[in-house]
């Protein structure tokens, strides 16, 4: 359904957004508006809340559907309308739109319930689960056409890199780089842009990981939180959906997720690198380049915007950082900085 809507207003409150999404919502006459209640946490600016469809509707709309509140000037509604469109058109499971007013940041979607992979994953289902986000990304990656997203390039790379001395080495840890540090670490970043823009392209989702994946009884998984997509390396989403800032696994495991991916995707004509020894290279670089980005954007999260629950997770990223490091020549002087640096910083915490 698509409703016509009054130009955006002036950013507000949140609390003046909540009443305005409630006075949508009044005039569509699908939900209960007392029913809400919140839905999800984000890192963005987004609000998602979770409402009851109205009895008469329920056999047609299901129980329940999610508002979401994402005000204009801070987030991209028609990103998220634009992705999930071709996300649905490859066959993978994504919220369907049930109603929309662009202009002022709100849709109603289909809800796909509150069983992320982050809560369902174990020892035992893990290969199940993993093999069905791995069936879903192929999916969306055989769909890819150029020029269709924004590209993934040299800026961007460096761009998201950055973070990293800015807000994990600079505001965390409290040091202040030399002119020869600066220079390792641009080398460092150097060998793994170069990596990466080698890499053949196709659409990445950007953040394909276990709490942007819901379990489904049917059609799993459920696919969020794709509003950021862009044309990039192929090997970037498969790098954040197996070396997960929230959950790790035994290098061994991963390393076999990784070859059942590679065989697949040659089967289907994807363009990854015939050799499985140089496209596991490539999978740790890309993994790397998120790493590294990820530790910068926890960091800011907490401080900049008072997001600390992120920091608990610094510990699992360092270490992906440190063992991916240690194996790559180019890459050691990064393990030689890390370790400069922590000896140098104030004593920190890395648990909240």
């Amino acid at each position: 359904m698509s409703f016509i809507s009054s130009p955006p207003a002036p950013p507000t409150s949140p609390d003046a957004r909540l009443a305005r999404l409630t006075a949508w919502l009044d005039t569509l006459a699908l939900v209960c508006t007392d029913s809400r209640r919140p839905a999800s946490s984000d890192a963005s600016f987004r609000r998602y809340f979770r409402l009851d469809v109205l009895p008469a509707l329920q056999d047609k709309l299901g129980a329940t559907l999610i508002a979401m509140d994402a005000p204009p000037e801070r987030e991209n509604v028609p990103a998220f309308l634009h992705v999930a469109g071709l996300l649905q058109g490859a066959g993978v499971n994504v919220p369907a739109i049930v109603a929309e007013d662009v202009p002022n940041g709100f849709l109603l979607l289909s809800d796909l319930g509150t069983t992320t992979y982050l809560a369902k994953l174990d020892a035992a289902n893990a290969g199940a689960l993993y093999g069905d986000a791995l069936d879903a990304l192929i999916k969306f990656q055989v769909a890819s056409t150029a020029g269709v997203l924004a590209e993934f390039d040299r800026a961007f790379v460096l761009r998201e890199m950055a973070l990293f001395p800015e807000w994990f080495v600079g505001q965390h840890l409290g040091v202040r780089m030399s002119a020869a540090q600066q220079a390792q670490l641009d080398g460092v970043f150097e060998a793994i842009t170069t990596n990466v823009l080698a890499q053949q392209q196709v659409y990445m989702h950007r953040d394909f990981h276990s709490r942007n994946l819901m379990f489904m009884e049917h059609d799993n998984p459920g696919v969020l939180d794709f509003q950021d997509a862009v044309f990039g390396p192929v090997t970037y989403d498969l790098a954040s959906l197996l070396r997960d800032a929230y959950i790790a696994w035994d290098e061994e495991v991963v390393l076999d997720w990784v070859v059942r991916y590679w065989q697949r995707a040659k089967q289907v004509g994807l363009p990854v690198n015939p050799d499985i020894d140089a496209f596991y290279r490539d999978f740790e670089f890309m993994a790397l380049q998120r790493h590294l980005k990820i530790l910068g954007i926890f960091c800011r999260l907490h401080y900049r915007d008072g997001k600390a629950i992120y920091m608990g997770e610094l510990p699992r990223v360092l270490d992906y950082v440190r063992k991916t490091a240690n194996r790559y020549a180019a890459l050691k002087p990064l393990v030689r900085l890390l370790d400069a640096f922590e000896d140098k910083a104030p004593q920190v915490a890395y648990t909240f």
